[in-house]
């Protein structure tokens, strides 16, 4: 059976199974890949069966989430389950659910159980639990992926629909890569992290393993929610609503990294996917930018080799100063190496990052969202136990940064290599950009039309919906607004930037308007046949900024809808009838600079 969540609620709404059913089928496939090391704790019969009860006294219709299974990374709290965080000394049992894990389950879904991680949320490879390494779910000698290794391989294998996985450094993005999954890294504070083992308090976030980005969307409508109880949570803005995901329409600036900037540490077939995707992606409308990544390869280096270090000692303190023996020992050097910073160090990497992201923000402006590798290359679970650190470290070559400058990415599955492993990319954007990236990844997904995880079933359609910016409002302007024009300044001071010169459809009057300074025009819709086309220009007013905008405008003038010469309709100044007395027509000049040169 397909776990897919378009699957599931079909099946139910069909009455074709039930969510006994479906446990009863993940059941059997845990026994199947018991030698996986995905679990933890795995819920026995009678944890699950006050979910299932309460699912039998409902009905499909009534809970989005109805019966959809999902894992729980084992440093999410769930209640009543033991919480370990791949550490048995650690273990302690939570009376209440995680903010997101409780919201889940309110809205029908079902936790299969605890699944394995990288100790401590320490490593980006899977190896390093005493539950033994989590194996790959296409080839079981190579690494998961970590820390939420268990979390991907569940959902790859067919033992969950959606997984929650965290990610300070990478964690839900690379065993996504590695495990062919939708991987959501959501802006800091989407998703409550209230019931979750801080590793870096300051950067952490709970992360979302889907097979496709509809399900993503799906269970992040459901997640995310400000939360009063977690100082990190942050209000989700309008234009990141779930409403807003879809397919991703247009033309797209993307940014990628310089031939000199990317990293495969000697995997030749993860290069060749590289080249071979971006040769697809430009094939199909997007344009491609090289961008320089320095400022991002640095800053990804400071996670741990800066102070950052020091707050996964915080979260660890205790049980690593009274019995340090608890800890494995990659886990713990790294671990105790937060002990030794001082508040100079902090603050000299503190001056540093501020640089760095400064120097980032110039390259995100510059382009509608970066794409790199998700993973310069997999590796062998043999190979990692024999050099954990430096592997792990190359792991984290195009992921470390992202948290330190709070920005928002999506892990899309893109391919294949010659040899059968999954490859991926990850769209990277500012913070609450989170649905633009999904929608991107949806036209991705659509392009390479992957199957889906590992042996899940075949690539299914996913939403067609067109989706455009949601940052920015087009508006039309006809006279003073235009460049070079006396109020063009409010525009640009509110970050407003030029899209298109232009012309209205052949619908309209332009009157110069009595009074001034500044001289100002009127458009108005003129009576059937008496219209011409007048000159205008499209500006993008970022959301946030159009209230302003618009607040600022006097009588007579206002925003209505314009129609342009294409076809199309944006917002535009619209003048009203009682504005005209005194105005004259300069409908013949087709439009103000045409009126003015001839003034």
């Amino acid at each position: 059976m397909n776990l897919s969540l378009t699957e599931l609620r079909a099946a139910y709404a069909a009455g074709t199974a039930t969510p006994r059913d479906v446990m009863a089928i993940i059941g059997e496939r845990c026994e199947q890949y018991a030698d996986h090391n995905i679990w933890i704790h795995q819920l026995t019969a009678t944890e699950l069966e006050p979910y299932l009860k309460r699912l039998e006294a409902s009905s499909p219709s009534a809970l989005p989430l109805y019966g959809i299974p999902f894992a729980i990374k084992d440093n999410i709290d769930l209640a009543g389950v033991p919480t370990t965080a791949a550490c048995e000394e650690f273990t302690y049992t939570p009376e209440r659910s995680a903010f997101v894990v409780k919201h889940l389950i309110e809205a029908g879904a079902i936790p299969v159980g605890k699944t394995n991680l990288d100790q401590f949320a320490t490593g980006l490879v899977g190896t390093r639990s005493p539950w033994g390494a989590c194996k790959n779910s296409y080839d079981p000698s190579m690494i998961s992926g970590g820390s939420s290794a268990g979390s991907a391989v569940s959902v790859a294998l067919g033992m969950a629909t959606f997984s929650l996985g965290t990610d300070t450094a990478g964690s839900g993005r690379v065993p996504a890569c590695f495990n062919n999954l939708v991987g959501v890294k959501p802006s800091i504070g989407l998703l409550s992290a209230s019931g979750m083992l801080p590793a870096c308090r300051s950067l952490d976030c709970i992360t979302i393993f889907a097979l496709q980005c509809d399900d993503a969307n799906a269970i992040l409508a459901v997640a995310e929610g400000e939360d009063a109880t977690d100082a990190y949570s942050r209000n989700n803005p309008f234009a990141n609503h779930a409403r807003h995901y879809g397919q991703w329409q247009g033309s797209l600036r993307v940014g990628v990294l310089p031939a000199e900037q990317l990293a495969f540490f000697g995997h030749e077939e993860y290069a060749q996917s590289y080249q071979a995707s971006l040769a697809a992606i430009a094939a199909n409308g997007l344009e491609l930018v090289e961008v320089d990544f320095s400022a991002f390869i640095e800053a990804a280096r400071l996670l741990y080799e800066g102070p950052w270090v020091a707050e996964r000692y915080i979260a660890t303190s205790p049980l690593i100063q009274k019995r340090p023996e608890a800890l494995l020992d990659v886990t713990r050097t790294i671990i105790s190496a937060g002990d030794k910073g001082s508040a100079v160090d902090a603050f000299r990497a503190q001056y540093r990052l501020k640089t760095l992201r400064k120097a980032a923000t110039a390259v995100l402006e510059s382009v509608d969202c970066l794409l790199t590798p998700t993973a310069g290359r997999p590796y062998s679970i043999d190979a990692v136990n024999a050099d954990p650190v430096t592997l792990n470290s190359n792991l984290g070559y195009y992921t470390n940064y992202m948290n330190l400058f709070d920005l928002a990415g999506v892990a899309v599955p893109i391919g294949f290599t010659g040899s059968g492993f999954p490859f991926g990319l990850t769209l990277v954007g500012e913070a609450f950009t989170d649905r633009r990236l999904l929608s991107v990844a949806n036209r991705l997904q659509q392009l390479f039309q992957l199957p889906l995880g590992k042996g899940q079933g075949d690539y299914q359609p996913l939403a067609s919906v067109p989706v455009k910016d949601q940052q920015s409002i087009s508006v039309a302007v006809c006279g003073a607004h235009l460049e070079g024009q006396p109020l063009n300044w409010q525009l640009t001071e509110r970050g407003g930037y030029l899209q298109s010169k232009t012309m209205s459809s052949p619908d309209y009057k332009l009157y110069a308007l009595a009074g001034g300074p500044p001289f100002r025009p009127g458009m108005v819709i003129a009576p059937a046949g008496e219209g011409c086309a007048i000159e205008v220009e499209v500006w993008a007013v970022p959301t946030a900024e159009f209230g302003s905008f618009v607040a600022g405008i006097p009588a007579p003038l206002g925003i209505g809808k314009v129609s342009l010469q294409d076809g199309s309709q944006v917002s535009g100044f619209i003048c009203e009838a009682s504005g005209l007395a005194g105005a004259e027509d300069i409908s013949h000049f087709g439009g103000w600079r045409g009126y003015l040169a001839n003034k």
